[in-house]
């Protein structure tokens, strides 16, 4: 049987000398990002900008909760375009955090749920950092959306 360590115990007590961890990774402290929408007749296709998040910050959860927004609604979580800490241009991804989601009913639904969908994830932006997202499909909107992510950066 072996004892295993993570990449964080490695850089601590394996490596000689020792190396130093990250404050996102260990001793952090919890952010969180909040941001509210009252839609009114919202169309298919709109994108809500809801928040940026800062450079360095490591995603941890977060959840998007809506009032029943209307018959056959949609949201999906991810970002827009934005630089990174380089200045080059990274594409908007409209689910990164969140495939599209019924919202035709009052709900509260997971974000960053899986590493897949960005748990853990470190934020590469610029000064502006990066910008959060929901975009609606499926029909018109109207009601209260509401994010909140938790987040560490320093």
């Amino acid at each position: 049987m072996a004892t295993l360590y993570s990449n964080q115990k490695t850089k601590w007590s394996q490596n000689v000398p020792s190396e130093k961890i990250d404050t996102n990774e260990l001793a952090g402290r919890v952010r969180v990002a909040f941001a509210d929408i009252t839609l009114a007749s919202a169309s298919i296709g709109d994108v809500i900008e809801l928040v940026n998040l800062p450079n360095g910050a490591r995603l941890l959860d977060g959840y998007l909760t809506n009032a029943a927004l209307g018959a056959s609604t949609t949201l999906s979580v991810g970002y827009a375009a934005y630089k990174n800490s380089s200045g080059t241009t990274v594409s908007a991804s409209a689910a990164a955090y969140l495939a599209a989601t019924s919202t035709s009913s009052a709900a509260r639904t997971d974000i960053l749920a899986t590493i897949a969908l960005g748990a853990g994830s470190v934020v590469n932006a610029n000064e502006d950092g990066l910008p959060i997202t929901a975009t609606l499909a499926g029909g018109s909107a109207t009601g209260v959306v509401q994010i909140a992510i938790r987040y560490v950066v320093d």
